[in-house]
């Protein structure tokens, strides 16, 4: 493996090689900015504290920072510890009180001799008639004043660390900032008047004015820009390996597709053949496919993967589909099962359910062959599963699975027969930034819309206090044959949230209606949780009480009635994702938001879209602009980087920009030899993009 280069290691050291950082002050720095020198390097200040304001005492406004020279008059020690300790100090327009709780006096006497002049800082406030200033920021001897009449940056602290420490250490990592060769393009970089990087980033360690802080400030967008090249340039490497892998290309014959499309009980989508055709035309490419089939909750991707698998089949070849719970990936069996019987397809589960004897022959059947389609959780994965000659590996809501676990499932392969083709789905429409951030240039399909006869969802948002009224009403839909999903944000009461609990709920509701009421959530043991989905499925229950366990998978076409409570607790895509639960079958259903009052802005926007749209991929843009990249997929689960000086809303343009400038790079030095490959390669160690370096041919 590549080694990381030489001139950035001082960026790589522990912070506790610092002076004066010592492993507590080390360990609260690592707990908010990270264990290295490169970390405290990334810690972009928050905001700013302007000390350049240095008025004469009477002059000195109420509730502003001031920095104050004055001479010492008097100390006054407090009679007891619990009041203040206070010394008195003046010039000549006026006096101030410097008040100190839990003062120690001697520390107190040495910084502030009675009779000498000081340098003050801090906020300024009335008490009674007198001005005061409460334990002052600084304190400071007149030939020091340079150190702080200042601007001075603030940070993100954690319980424990305070501002002078971290500063003191941020300032000692800036110092150790080589003078880096400059990956970037002259034309870029005259374009938008960018400093180099070492400079852009003792300017953002440095703001003068409230805007320097804006995430479009020169020097923070150079940094943003950096650190998404460095995002783009490793997506487009690992893609550029997956193309250089060749694959054999899988060119389906229809003997087992058609009569599976002739036997469907409804006909195919235009937009379902368009994703077929797309998914065909890549199998049957000597390029190994890596594409995202994006549709909305019930827009019948699973038909489409289907069809993709059973190409990989008519080709001499084995396919596998991951779901990531055992729930989900049963479902898809039932489905697939019945779907692809008119084939005579021989399709298996694997779950880490199977033991003993019947996953021994499970195993054996996969390895020589028998099984042509295996439908798994991660334990599709594991050492022990081996393939004959896998030729498509699906994998669905594929954001719950690191790219290390998708990467997994793509090499269980026939080394003779290059390497997998990958299908990956997902219900959770992903907006375009995202898909960049995330996949790079990845081909998309996209299934608009939803197969005929599906009726939109009515949504209503209803205030808390009106819950009994909801309860009684769920009486007549039940009379009239629906059946209820009832979400909960919890599954047992908590001391620290006041939401509603699942456990509690079902029991209230069991009062209501009787066992014809099931519980289930994601503490409950597996089997014993499917159980009771199988008897809502099945009609034995007419209320499903339930956590967000649902969000994925489950199909009851007959129910046609969710309530969500506590709506604003849940995220955009989340209450989109449950609501798609109902409106499977042909019926017309509804969808209840309870929520608690008052309302937040951007609950209440949320709960505003939920009502004027049911377009999965609108609601996933608003939910990226309510709320951020972070949250929208849950990052650390979603495969989408963490990014510490790029935001994704901010610098959608530079995004874009980077993808561009990765394409290109990678056409002109695919190995990233020349001059500016070599800079790029130290751009991908210093943002610990070391995976993508490890594609490049070596040599």
């Amino acid at each position: 493996m590549a080694q990381r280069p030489e001139i950035i290691f001082p960026l790589f050291k522990p912070v506790t090689t610092l002076a004066g950082v010592g492993p507590k002050i080390g360990g609260l720095i690592a707990k908010v900015a990270g264990e290295r020198i490169v970390d405290l390097c990334l810690h972009l200040p928050a905001g700013l504290i302007d000390r350049r304001f240095a008025p004469k005492v009477a002059e000195a406004p109420e509730g502003l920072i001031a920095t104050l020279t004055v001479r010492v008059d008097a100390h006054a020690p407090a009679p007891t510890r619990r009041l203040p300790y206070k010394v008195r100090c003046s010039d000549e327009t006026g006096f101030i009180t410097l008040t100190f709780f839990n003062a120690r006096p001697d520390y107190l006497k040495a910084q502030l001799p009675e009779g000498e002049t000081r340098i003050v800082s801090g906020r300024v406030e009335r008490y009674g008639a007198e001005r005061q200033m409460s334990h002052p920021d600084w304190i400071a001897k007149p030939d020091e004043a340079e150190n702080v009449i200042g601007v001075e940056p603030t940070y993100p602290l954690t319980a424990g660390l305070t501002s002078k420490p971290l500063l003191k250490a941020i300032t000692a990592s800036l110092n150790l900032v080589p003078d880096l060769p400059e990956w970037l393009d002259d034309s870029l970089l005259s374009q938008h008047q960018w400093p180099s990087w070492q400079q852009a980033l003792q300017a953002a360690h440095a703001p003068q004015e409230p805007e320097d802080l804006d995430p479009n400030a020169p020097a923070r967008q150079r940094l943003a820009y950096d650190e998404l090249l460095s995002n783009q340039l490793a997506l487009a490497l690992v893609r550029q390996r997956t193309r250089r892998t060749r694959g054999e290309p899988l060119a389906g014959t229809g003997a087992l597709s058609r009569p599976v499309v002739d036997a469907l009980p409804f006909t195919l989508t235009d937009a379902q053949r368009q994703a077929i055709e797309e998914i065909t035309a890549d199998l049957a490419s000597s390029d190994r496919m890596l594409r995202l089939l994006q549709g909305d909750v019930g827009s019948g991707k699973t038909v489409v993967a289907l069809m993709a698998m059973l190409i990989a089949v008519e080709s001499g070849r084995q396919a596998a589909l991951m779901a990531p719970t055992e729930l989900l990936a049963r479902q898809h069996f039932k489905v697939l099962e019945a779907l692809a019987a008119p084939s005579g397809v021989n399709i298996a589960l694997l779950t880490g359910r199977e033991k003993g004897k019947p996953r021994e022959k499970l195993l054996n059947d996969l390895a020589d062959g028998t099984i042509q389609i295996a439908i798994g959780t991660h334990a599709l994965f594991q050492e022990d599963v081996a393939f004959k000659n896998l030729g498509l590996a699906v994998i669905d809501e594929q954001h719950r699975f690191g790219v290390h676990q998708r990467l997994l499932l793509a090499a269980k392969t026939n080394a003779s027969t290059g390497d997998t083709n990958t299908l990956l789905m997902t219900a959770t429409p992903i907006p375009r930034t995202l898909a960049l951030t995330a996949y790079g240039d990845m081909d998309v399909s996209r299934i608009m819309g939803k197969p005929p006869g599906r009726q939109p969802v009515d949504t209503r948002t209803i205030p808390m206090a009106r819950l009994d009224e909801v309860a009684e009403s769920m009486r007549r839909a039940i009379d009239g044959g629906a059946r209820v999903y009832w979400v909960c944000p919890l599954v047992s009461e908590s001391e620290l949230v006041d939401l509603a609990a699942a456990e509690d709920r079902a029991a209230d509701l069991r009062q209501r209606f009787g066992d014809r009421v099931g519980l289930a959530h994601g503490q409950m043991k597996g089997a014993e949780r499917d159980e009771v989905m199988a008897r809502f499925a099945a009609g034995d229950l007419d209320i499903l009480v339930a956590t967000t366990v649902i969000e994925v998978g489950v199909d009851v076409p007959e129910a046609t009635v969710m309530v969500i409570e506590h709506a604003e607790r849940f995220g955009l895509a989340q209450l989109h994702q449950l609501r798609g639960r109902v409106g499977r079958g042909a019926q017309q259903s509804t969808c209840l938001l309870l929520y608690a009052q008052p309302l937040g802005e951007t609950a209440q926007a949320r709960l505003a879209i939920m009502r004027e749209t049911d377009d999965g991929f609108r609601i996933a843009e608003e939910d990226l602009r309510l709320r951020g990249a972070g949250e929208v997929l849950g990052t650390r689960q979603s495969g989408l980087p963490d990014f510490r000086l790029a935001d994704i809303e901010a610098h959608q343009d530079l995004l874009q920009a980077a993808s561009d400038d990765a394409q290109l790079i990678l056409e002109t030095d695919p190995d990233l030899k020349g001059p500016r490959g070599q800079a790029l390669r130290i751009l991908l160690y210093l943002f610990e993009r070391d995976a993508a370096v490890r594609y490049l041919r070596s040599g």
